[in-house]
C-alpha cells in the first residue's frame, strides 16, 4: 500500500508539474495530449467498476454499492470521475489527492452532503446542479481562478477554497448569489483588492471567515478592526474568535476612535472584574455555609456522644447498684441458711420427740389406726403393703396415709421456716 502511494504521488505530482510548464502558470489541464496518456500508462488509475468494489471490500464497507454512504477514494492516481452510477446512497466522498482535472459525472448522487475535491488538478467548478442537499465543499490546492456555479447549491454552508488563483473581486463576485455560505476559507490566494469587502458584506450568515495569506490583509488599514465592524456576524476571523468584547471595543474605536475604544475596554474589563469577584464571593458564601453546617453537624455530634455517654454512665450505676443488690441478697441468704441449720437442728430433735410419741400410740392400740401403717419387730412403725396402685390411664394417683397430730405440727413449724426463707 506504501508503495502504491508514493506511486500515486509522484504519478500526480508529474501531472501537476507538466499542467505548470504548458500553462506558464496559468493551469490548462492536458489530459488528452499524449504525454498525459503517457503518464497515465505509467501510474495512473482508472475507476473501474471492478476496482470501486475491490476498494470497499478492503475498506470493509458494503459490496452492495447503493448501500454505502461514504466511499473513500482519496489518494487513488484517479485521473477522472466515473462509473459512480450506482452508488446512489453516498453521503460522503473523498477524492482527495488524486489527478482530478474535472468535476464531473456525479448526477447520481443526490444525497451527497460532503464533498472533498481537495489536492487535485481541477481548474472550473462545475456540474455540481445535481448536488443539492451538499453542506460542505471543499477545492482547496487546485487551480481554480473564479468562484462560480455555486448558487444552484441552496444548503451549502461551507466553502473551502484555500490555496487557488482567486485575484480580483470580479473572481469573487459569485459569493453574493450565495446567501447561505456561513463558513469560508480564502486563505493563501492572490487576492489584493480591498474591495472585496464589498461583496464579503452581502452575505449575510457569514460567521467564519479566512484571508490568512493574501495581500488585501495589508492593504485594508486596521485590518481586524474593520472586518470586525462591517462583518456584523462574524465570530472567527483568521485565527482566532471575535469575542463580543473585541465587537464591542471595534465598534466604540469606529464611533470615538482609541480614546473611545479605551474607554469601552476599561468598562468590559471592569465588569470582568466585578463578574470574577461575584464568583469568588459566591463560592466563598458557598464555602462559608459549608463551613457552619460542619460546625452544626459536629456540635451535634458532640450533644449526641455526650447524651450517650451519660446514659451509659446511669446503665452503669444501675448495674452496680444491681449487683450490691445481688450481693447483699445474697449474703441475707448466706444467713438464712445458717439459721436454717441451726432450726434443722431443732426440728430433728423435734422429729425425733414426734416419732417416739408415735410409736407409743400404735404399742398401745396394739395395731395401727390405718392399714397402710404396721410395726416390726423393733417396734417402729412401717408402711403396709397396701397402697393403692396407680393408674396408666393419666388419672390422678392418691396414697392415703394416716398422719398423727405431733407429725401435721412438725410439718406446719417446718413450712413456717421455709416461708421464711423464701420471703
Amino acid at each position: 500500500d506504501t508503495k502504491s502511494e508514493e506511486k500515486t504521488m509522484y504519478t500526480v505530482s508529474k501531472i501537476y508539474q507538466h499542467n505548470e510548464q504548458q500553462s506558464g502558470g496559468d493551469h490548462k489541464p492536458v489530459t488528452d495530449s499524449s504525454s498525459v496518456k503517457a503518464e497515465e500508462n505509467k501510474g495512473c488509475l482508472r475507476m473501474t467498476k471492478k476496482l470501486l468494489r475491490d476498494i470497499c471490500k478492503q475498506q470493509k464497507l458494503y459490496m452492495t454499492p447503493s448501500l454505502n454512504d461514504t466511499l473513500y477514494l482519496h489518494y487513488k492516481g484517479f485521473d477522472r470521475l466515473e462509473n459512480l452510477e450506482e452508488y446512489t446512497g453516498l453521503k460522503c466522498l473523498w477524492l482527495e489527492c488524486n489527478g482530478l482535472t474535472k468535476i464531473e459525472n456525479l448526477e447520481a448522487q443526490t444525497e451527497l452532503r460532503c464533498l472533498y475535491l481537495h489536492l487535485n488538478l481541477i481548474n472550473k467548478i462545475e456540474n455540481l446542479e445535481p448536488l443539492q442537499k451538499l453542506d460542505s465543499l471543499n477545492l482547496s490546492n487546485n487551480y481554480i481562478k473564479i468562484i462560480e456555479n455555486l448558487s444552484c447549491l441552496s444548503v451549502l454552508h461551507t466553502l473551502q477554497i484555500a490555496h487557488n488563483k482567486l485575484q480580483t473581486v470580479e473572481d469573487i463576485q459569485h459569493l453574493q448569489e450565495c446567501p447561505t455560505i456561513c463558513v469560508l476559507d480564502l486563505s493563501h490566494n492572490k487576492l489584493d483588492d480591498p474591495n472585496i469587502l464589498n461583496i464579503l458584506e452581502t452575505m449575510p450568515d457569514l460567521r467564519v471567515l479566512n484571508l490568512m495569506g493574501n495581500e488585501v490583509i495589508k492593504k485594508i488599514p486596521n485590518y481586524r478592526r474593520t472586518l470586525t465592524i462591517r462583518l456584523k456576524q462574524l465570530t472567527y476571523l483568521d485565527d482566532r474568535p471575535v469575542f463580543p468584547k473585541d465587537r464591542a471595543c471595534a465598534e466604540a474605536w469606529a464611533m470615538g476612535g482609541r480614546e473611545a475604544e479605551k474607554s469601552e475596554r476599561e468598562k468590559w474589563e471592569t465588569r470582568e472584574r466585578k463578574k470574577i469577584q461575584d464568583s469568588i464571593d459566591a463560592l466563598t458564601a458557598i464555602k462559608r455555609k459549608a463551613e457552619e453546617k460542619k460546625r452544626q453537624r459536629e456540635k451535634e455530634e458532640r450533644d449526641i456522644l455526650r447524651v450517650c455517654e451519660n446514659r451509659g454512665t446511669t446503665e452503669a450505676q444501675e448495674e452496680t447498684q444491681k449487683i450490691k443488690k445481688f450481693v447483699n441478697e445474697s449474703m441475707e441468704a448466706h444467713d438464712e441458711v445458717l439459721a436454717e441449720t441451726s432450726n434443722k437442728e431443732e426440728l430433728d430433735s423435734l422429729h425425733t420427740n414426734v416419732t417416739c410419741n408415735i410409736q407409743k400410740d400404735g404399742q398401745e392400740a396394739n395395731s395401727p389406726k390405718c392399714p397402710n401403717f404396721s410395726t416390726n419387730e423393733e417396734g417402729n412403725v412401717v408402711k403396709s403393703h397396701t397402697e393403692v396402685k396407680r393408674e396408666t390411664d393419666d388419672e390422678p394417683n392418691f396414697l392415703l396415709i394416716y398422719i398423727p397430730i405431733d407429725l401435721i405440727e412438725f410439718i406446719g413449724v417446718a413450712w413456717d421456716v421455709r416461708m421464711r426463707n423464701l420471703a
